[in-house]
């Protein structure tokens, strides 16, 4: 039998009221309220208090309360002279990302499959986020033998092709503040778990233009891999192909790379991205 409530208990109602009059909102509440009053803000061209007080159903001051906190967060913004309320800049900055990413996952899976088509091994496409390599979608190999990616799996962005091949193209002072914060992981013999080492293998991706795991998270697993870049020449994403070292040893590599290469090139061109100039992702 449930536990009953206590007289202390803070849900339970004061006499003469309803419980809900005196439950204190939960956080799910508290946000399940202040989702519901961004999506009115955004739905209007400059909304009023009391226009999104009627529409919510909820008390004026409670919606000021609510919308002074998400104004902190840059989720919302307000005009003291007219007294609207709008979009904030953060609001724009997440939804802007959302499409960014929604855009490379649609844009990117002709290029996905026709790359696996090409190379016979999982094509695989990912973002590099807070230092880890994220996987948005991959078409796997028609080859008993083949690697498999979860989307949304993350992993180390040091001893992947793709968070190699995205690391290569950042400044030197980027990539050792990086790791100033976190370890370089030691999964197999030949990961890059020094930071001199990692340099040494990022500057030879630079002159190839594509990277290469070398069973560096998973022994008998290879990867190539090769940046994407946005319309500010910035890489945000990576392709890459992956599977048994036994079927990618050395020359398959070398013959495959430019394939991988020129994939993330096209990639990069139908979504409107551009090319770093020579020497602009140079190791600083």
């Amino acid at each position: 039998m449930p536990d009953q409530p206590t007289r202390h208990d803070p849900i339970r109602a004061r006499p003469g009221r309803k419980a809900g009059e005196n439950a204190t909102p939960s956080s799910v509440q508290v946000l399940d309220r202040s989702l519901r009053l961004l999506d009115l803000v955004a739905g209007a061209d400059g909304a009023a208090l009391t226009d999104l007080s009627d529409q919510s159903g909820m008390a004026p001051s409670t919606v000021h309360r609510l919308l002074t906190a998400l104004q902190g967060h840059g989720m919302v913004a307000h005009d003291g002279e007219t007294g609207a309320w709008t979009i904030g800049v953060k609001a724009f900055e997440i939804g802007n990302a959302f499409q960014r990413f929604r855009k490379l996952g649609t844009i990117s899976r002709p290029y996905l499959k026709q790359l696996m088509e090409s190379c016979g091994e999982t094509a695989n496409i990912g973002i590099v986020e807070e230092g880890d390599v994220v996987f948005l979608s991959q078409v796997e190999s028609h080859a008993p033998m083949r690697a498999f990616f979860r989307p949304g799996r993350r992993g180390p962005v040091h001893a992947s092709g793709i968070g190699k091949a995205v690391l290569s193209t950042w400044e030197s002072t980027e990539v050792e503040r990086l790791f100033s914060a976190r370890p370089l992981l030691r999964f197999t013999a030949n990961t890059r778990d020094s930071l001199p080492g990692l340099m040494a293998d990022l500057e030879i991706i630079r002159g190839r233009g594509y990277s290469i795991d070398d069973e560096e998270h998973t022994l008998g697993m290879r990867c190539l891999a090769a940046p994407i870049f946005n319309e500010y020449g910035e890489a945000i994403a990576g392709i890459s192909i992956s599977g048994p070292a036994i079927r990618l040893p050395d020359e398959t590599l070398a013959a495959l790379g430019p394939w991988v290469k020129a994939a993330a090139e096209e990639v990069t061109r139908a979504m409107g991205g551009r090319f770093p100039q020579r020497g602009s992702s140079a190791t600083g």
